[in-house]
């Protein structure tokens, strides 16, 4: 969403002109309070300023909603018009990370305030307010007041709030990112999240109206901010795990020189396949450090044999297929990895069942495992190497195309070439001269260059790409077009 395309601006125009829609009554008509209204904005809007807890001295999650009772709040307080108006400074303001700024601050200030609109009608429609005041409802019919009968309406509008913004933001990664709609409408977030956060706003807004006022519904801010550090501690903790895995892969490139960088380019293109299929959230995290992952078994594989010169004789060609084996043995006790772990471990079977550690066949090797293998292959077709050049892009998605069904599963294959033809391929490059610090002097000599013949592989160049399995060290003529060859296809370096 960076370059916005003009569908994207279309639809953020019409949300702007929709949300300005929704807060115009509140304007124009003379029995708004505009004292709650003033004030519950600026509390909302304080709130979303403020990055540090104050009393806990931890940092403020950024995005997470932390602060959406207040807005809540005001929908069980306010007219719906009103509530909207309340959204739109938090909105606002906002912090935002991607560019352009300004835009996304005003599509979120506008997202909220038709959020909050639409709350505040359910909870109308479903004698809301009559509750809240304790007394019967106006016409003499509709649900009983009080509790427990305020929670219905209050869920309704929790749940209304939380719809209006999944659907919005379905329909800007639709239009921004050529989604298809059921795809972008499957990043719904969780309710429960809104539920809990419509339960603090109901909280507030019963604490307002008792004969105890204003200072007691501010207390409810003390567990608003307790809530703050809970999520700034689980952001800590995902911090740590990152940096667990950063550690990991830096370790691997150090140690294979060859394929630095390739542990991220794997992870990017892994990401790629798994959004074209629908995964989002969590899943789709858990499949980027799959790739990031995949081939930590290395650290398992003596450096002589990475590094070798010479072809591999078929005994160390074993050694270096227990490297998935190695790497689940090593990560198996990160909990946190959770379906990765499974990846690691199969990222080197084929469908046809002449892969490795297990030879699992189809539907038995994980999803995640194939994912990550047309990723691995892809990145190794289409990175240079010390022995080979860099091969096009559509030349590598064709290859995997020949080797759908026998290699690879088909399905991962259209995803990711559905993912290129959308976005592009634009891997995180790593420079010559950060390679030769942390790994010392590249070897000698010119890469190839786009008219030469790829030399002779080296020893570390005997791996799993497409081409499965099969004998390491053999000339270019014997390895696939994709790796500088014309024969049968066999194993790149890059997917060992």
């Amino acid at each position: 969403m960076r370059a916005l395309p003009p569908g994207a601006r279309g639809f953020i125009l019409c949300a702007v002109l929709a949300a300005a829609a929704c807060v115009t009554p509140a304007l124009t008509d003379s029995g708004t309070p505009w004292a709650a209204v003033v004030l519950l904005a600026v509390l909302y809007l304080a709130c979303e300023l403020v990055r540090i807890c104050p009393l806990l001295g931890s940092r403020v999650p950024e995005g997470l909603g932390s602060f959406f009772p207040v807005v809540l709040a005001a929908v069980f307080l306010l007219p719906p018009a009103a509530a909207a108006l309340v959204a739109l400074p938090g909105g606002l303001a906002g912090t935002v990370a991607q560019r352009p700024v300004r835009v996304r601050r005003v599509w979120h200030g506008a997202q909220q305030a038709m959020a909050a609109w639409a709350a505040g009608q359910v909870y109308g429609l479903l004698g809301g307010p009559a509750a809240l005041a304790a007394g019967p409802p106006a016409t003499g019919s509709g649900p009983p007041a009080g509790f427990p009968y305020l929670l219905l309406p209050a869920a309704g509008a929790a749940v209304t709030f939380c719809l209006v913004l999944a659907a919005l933001d379905g329909g800007i990664l639709a239009v921004a990112e050529r989604r298809p709609a059921a795809t972008a409408l499957r990043g719904l977030p969780a309710l429960a999240p809104y539920c809990v956060h419509g339960l603090a706003g109901l909280m507030m807004a019963v604490m307002w109206r008792s004969p105890y006022g204003l200072p007691a519904a501010l207390l409810v801010l003390l567990p608003m901010y307790v809530s703050c550090w809970v999520f700034a501690q689980y952001h800590r903790e995902h911090a740590a795990h990152r940096a667990t895995i950063r550690a990991l892969v830096q370790a691997v490139d150090i140690k294979d020189r060859y394929t630095r960088g390739h542990s991220e380019r794997v992870g990017q293109a892994s990401a790629m396949i798994a959004r074209e299929l629908g995964m989002t959230g969590a899943r789709l995290e858990t499949v980027r450090i799959a790739g990031i992952l995949h081939d930590v078994g290395k650290l398992g594989v003596p450096t002589r044999l990475l590094r070798k010169d010479g072809p591999l004789t078929p005994q160390e060609r074993r050694i270096i297929e227990l490297h998935p084996e190695y790497g689940h043995e090593m990560v198996r006790g990160i909990d946190f990895l959770g379906e990765a772990r499974c990846a690691i471990l199969h990222h080197h079977e084929r469908v046809d069942g002449s892969g490795y550690p297990y030879g699992l066949t189809g539907e038995q090797i994980p999803v995640l495992a194939r994912v990550v293998a047309v990723a691995d292959a892809f990145d190794a077709m289409t990175s240079t190497r010390s022995y080979s050049r860099a091969r096009p892009v559509p030349t590598a998605l064709a290859e995997l195309e020949r080797c759908a069904g026998a290699q690879f599963d088909p399905a991962m294959v259209r995803a990711l070439t559905g993912a290129i033809g959308r976005h592009g391929w634009h891997p995180v490059v790593t420079s010559d001269e950060d390679l030769q610090v942390i790994s010392g002097p590249a070897p000698a000599g010119p890469l190839p260059g786009p008219g030469a013949p790829a030399p002779a592989p080296r020893a570390g160049a005997s791996e799993d790409g497409p081409g499965g399995s099969g004998t390491p060290g053999r000339s270019p003529q014997d390895r696939s077009p994709a790796d500088g060859g014309s024969g049968p296809m066999q194993p790149t370096r890059g997917a060992r």
